[in-house]
């Protein structure tokens, strides 16, 4: 329950049809069992106190008493346990039944929430037995206490930030307009069903999609209990088919044709956070859709060791269709996002620093595409190679085999002599490596570039990727600038799986062999001249591992999260492969480097958005340069 997350479960008992005595103590046992295994939240299916199939004997006097009797004996009983619980039974008011569900907490009734929509089709026959609920509550009498009975209850846990909990029964989500679009509006993060939802074939697959999608369109947690076994199989089975669903994504499926619990590790700050991003996501105002009644309840707040994935690449599917799918995606979204460009421009003409690095390597391959869109010939992608003092010969032949083998033109421009100049110009000692050395290489090879593309009519294409650009590890006024910076919204972890993709599907296997090596080789700039030969600095060592960072990224901008708790998931999804103590130690650079470099990410080039996260400061980053990151810091230094 710390920092947001809290443990939903659906259970099925197994039932006897019309024995609430029996039902009532095997509910209590999956309470039990449920606070054993630590969740805080737990949904039951419709009419599980009696059984869903009593027909005719829920005109019956005797039952209904029962029913009252076992729903009292369940609050009593499970007064210890610290769970809130949604439980269906058949309800007697005023001379109508209602199909209701008991919401129970501490030792109290605090609400019944009755079905609105009762089916009289096909193989139901409800309106038979129930009448259809009221939306507005009213006070009822139970045990001797008033209770609010009606759909528009909302439950709000005092102790526990984001949960707002609401209900609906089985039908109730079936309909074109389900009441839990209300809820959502009126701040329910998260829905119980109370179902009882029979088996036919198929339906199992349109019941997944649809609590799913339904939890996506409301931006919620939605916890589907269902009916199994012990159901009267006189004319249905039931599956005991539960679901538990955050905006979109399954959390937890239960297999068909039994009873028991699932679980799932909700993310209510997640949910609260997507939905105040979504300024289409408005709470309905007071009274536009029916004026809501919320009854406050508190759990105590407990750490939970996470039972749920953490996706240590968020950027990157982990299902290698869906992975593959993506790739085509933002191959193509980027190339067309070149095209426009150059159409616009009347540009026939594309020049791009080619270093045999990844950056490089799937720029050059995304203007092939742009180019063949226009029906341009790729031999006016102008591929210029500028060794310098720190290029190795492996990526220098990549460069320039690539280069070749994609149809492009190969233009060698060696700037070692007029970064020497240079050198003599601003009285700098060649032998001084440091950050002048290393940038004025870099500012060389864009003035080259520029110049280039003056003489062609023709574009710097910017090579520069998203994770560079969020720790300002690009050379202000050198890398940093382009004409249009096709990569600009990639992240580094996605970078390498463009490339693979495009090595596999290519067809052309020197071109794939070029790639391959490509990908294999260590992330460079290659400024600092080479170690008997090979690459001397490598990125990764001086800023920290890009897996770590995009996850920083991603959590950071796409959700608002805290370092604390994205260092808690970071711990979680990395598992031993990275201790704590070196999560740590990159996220403090980080952090730092986030904010000190945003001057470096207020004037970029344009360039297409892929996903969901980006850093342009016309689209999806309006940051101050400026701004301070010392509440950021002093929260990663208290990690410590």
């Amino acid at each position: 329950m710390e920092q947001g997350f809290i443990r939903v479960a659906a259970a099925t008992p197994k039932i006897r049809v019309a024995d609430p005595e029996y039902n009532a103590g095997q509910i209590l046992k999956l309470m039990e069992q449920g606070v054993k295994d630590h969740a805080k939240v737990m949904v039951f299916p419709e009419l599980c106190l009696t059984g869903y199939t009593c027909g005719d004997l829920f005109l019956q006097d005797a039952l209904l008493d029962a029913a009252r009797k076992q729903l009292a004996r369940i609050i009593r009983d499970s007064n210890h346990l610290d769970v809130i619980g949604f439980m269906g039974l058949p309800f007697q008011h005023n001379g109508a039944l209602y199909n209701v569900a008991a919401v129970v907490a501490g030792g109290r009734l605090l609400g019944l929430v009755p079905k609105l929509n009762i089916p009289n089709y096909s193989e139901f026959y409800e309106l038979r037995h129930f009448t259809p609920g009221n939306r507005k509550p009213m006070w009822v009498e139970f045990e001797g206490e008033p209770v609010p009975m009606g759909a528009d209850l909302l439950f709000s846990c005092a102790t526990v930030p984001g949960l707002v909990l609401a209900a609906e029964i089985c039908e109730d989500v079936w309909v074109p307009c389900p009441p839990s679009i209300r809820h959502a509006c009126a701040g329910a993060t998260v829905i119980a069903n109370c179902s009882a939802s029979d088996e036919t074939v198929g339906k199992d697959s349109y019941r997944s999609s649809l609590i799913c999608g339904q939890s996506a369109r409301l931006v919620c947690g939605y916890v589907y209990a269902n009916a199994g076994e012990g159901e009267s199989t006189q004319d249905l089975v039931f599956g005991g088919h539960n679901i538990i669903a955050e905006n979109g994504t399954c959390l937890g499926e239960s297999k068909r044709f039994g009873h028991g619990c699932i679980y799932g590790d909700l993310d209510l700050r997640r949910l609260v956070s997507e939905r105040r991003r979504m300024n289409t996501h408005r709470p309905s105002g007071e009274g536009e859709e029916g004026d809501y009644m919320t009854v406050e309840f508190r759990l105590e707040v407990e750490h939970l060791d996470l039972d749920r994935h953490i996706a240590p690449y968020p950027f990157v599917p982990r299902d290698e269709g869906e992975r593959s799918r993506r790739c085509e995606q933002i191959l193509s979204i980027q190339a067309m996002g070149l095209k426009k460009r150059l159409e616009h421009t009347g540009a026939g003409h594309a020049v791009i620093g080619i270093s045999g690095g990844l950056d490089s390597t799937l720029a050059l391959l995304v203007t092939a595409r742009a180019f063949d869109s226009l029906g341009l010939p790729r031999s006016q992608i102008h591929g210029v190679t500028m060794p310098c003092f720190g290029t190795t010969d492996r990526t220098y032949h990549n460069a320039c085999v690539m280069t070749r083998r994609l149809g492009a033109e190969l233009r060698e421009i060696d700037i070692k002599e007029s970064v020497t100049a240079h050198f003599r110009d601003i009285g700098h000692d060649p032998d001084n490596h440091d950050v002048t050395y290393e940038n004025s290489q870099a500012r060389e090879r864009t003035q080259v570039l520029m110049d280039v593309a003056n003489q062609v009519g023709g574009l710097v294409i910017g090579t520069g990727d998203m994770s560079e650009l969020a720790l300002g590890w690009a050379t202000y006024n050198g890398d940093h600038m382009s004409m249009y910076g096709v990569n600009g919204s990639v992240p580094k972890t996605l970078v390498r799986h463009l490339v693979r993709y495009y090595a596999d599907t290519c067809g052309q296997e020197q071109l794939r062999d070029v790639l391959l090596d490509v990908l294999d080789t260590p992330v460079s700039p290659e400024l600092l001249p080479p170690d008997k030969g090979a690459i001397a600095q490598k990125t990764e060592d001086l800023v920290g591992p890009y897996e770590l960072h995009d996850f920083f990224l991603y959590y950071m901008l796409r959700f608002g999260y805290e370092p604390a708790r994205i260092f808690r998931m970071a711990v979680h999804a990395f598992g031993e492969e990275y201790s704590g103590e070196t999560i740590l130690r990159w996220m403090k650079v980080f952090y730092r480097r986030f904010f000190s470099q945003q001057f470096k990410r207020s004037c970029l080039p344009d360039g297409p958005k892929v996903g969901s996260v980006a850093v342009s400061p016309r689209g999806d980053l309006r940051m101050p340069s400026d701004a301070s990151g010392r509440l950021w810091l002093l929260q990663v230094e208290g990690l410590s």
